[in-house]
């Protein structure tokens, strides 16, 4: 049975709108992704292994460093600081 012309109209317009809209979704997808960012391995590997230096030699040996020892219980925090700040890097890397 041939369609009417009222329901070409409308199945052809709601294809066009799928079309568009399809467009617009990609490109603001396209925007939100960004472009690769190779360097970040790089940057939260070594911060993170910093973080757990820093703690194992504070636990290890920081009484017998002079720059450790003068900043005290803070060696605890700087550490945690450097681990965290590795995995907020790695929440940008892609």
């Amino acid at each position: 049975m041939p369609e009417s012309k009222v329901r070409k109209q409308a199945k052809a317009k709601k294809q066009h709108r799928r079309a568009v809209e399809g467009t617009e979704q990609r490109s603001r997808t396209e925007r939100i992704k960004g472009a690769p960012r190779p360097w970040v391995p790089y940057v939260f590997v070594p911060v993170f292994l910093l973080g757990v230096l820093w703690l194992v030699v504070w636990n290890l040996a920081g009484n017998s460093i002079p720059p450790m020892a003068a900043i005290g219980d803070w060696n605890v925090i700087i550490g945690l600081v450097l681990i965290v700040a590795g995995f907020s890097l790695m929440t940008l890397w892609k």
